[in-house]
């Protein structure tokens, strides 16, 4: 299993910056960040928040480890708390994000909204719920290394 997170000094960091928003930094933002991190390990310094508190999500860690990423050590925390306000990118992932991102007054020499469904939000079967988790983790992972790439190449922020 990788590490979540690796620690990167970011303050002397030459690394390209991106952060995830989503609103409670359980679901979306995590597995947002956590799959930058696989995708372009030592390459990226990539964090995430959410608007408001959230707690951590048993589905998260199940989807997660079934690709070699352990979520366990994850922690929500929301944009208040953030103490970096400099990113390359700054990728919103629920409705609420765009708005909260612009009242922190980030800055970003870039922001994107992508439009992703909340597989917490889910109602079914186990199997059901997991599906729609795991939808979730492969449609980040292929958006992630496509709209990343160009970033840790060292080609532009704007697509």
């Amino acid at each position: 299993m990788q590490p979540y997170a690796s620690r990167i000094d970011e303050a002397t960091s030459e690394l390209p910056t991106v952060l995830f928003v989503c609103s409670m930094n359980s679901v979306r933002s995590p597995i947002a960040a956590a799959l930058a991190r696989q995708a372009f390990p030592g390459r990226i310094i990539a964090r995430s928040v959410g608007v408001n508190g959230g707690k951590a999500d048993q589905f998260v860690h199940e989807v997660m480890e079934e690709v070699g990423i352990d979520m366990s050590v994850h922690t929500p925390h929301i944009l208040d708390e953030l103490v970096a306000n400099k990113f390359d990118l700054v990728i919103t992932l629920s409705d609420d994000a765009p708005d909260a991102v612009a009242r922190k007054g980030l800055e970003a020499k870039a922001v994107e909204h992508w439009q992703v469904e909340d597989p917490s939000l889910v109602e079914g079967s186990r199997v059901l719920v997991l599906d729609a988790y795991r939808g979730l983790r492969d449609q980040l992972r292929r958006r992630v290394r496509e709209r990343l790439e160009p970033l840790v190449s060292g080609g532009s922020q704007n697509n």
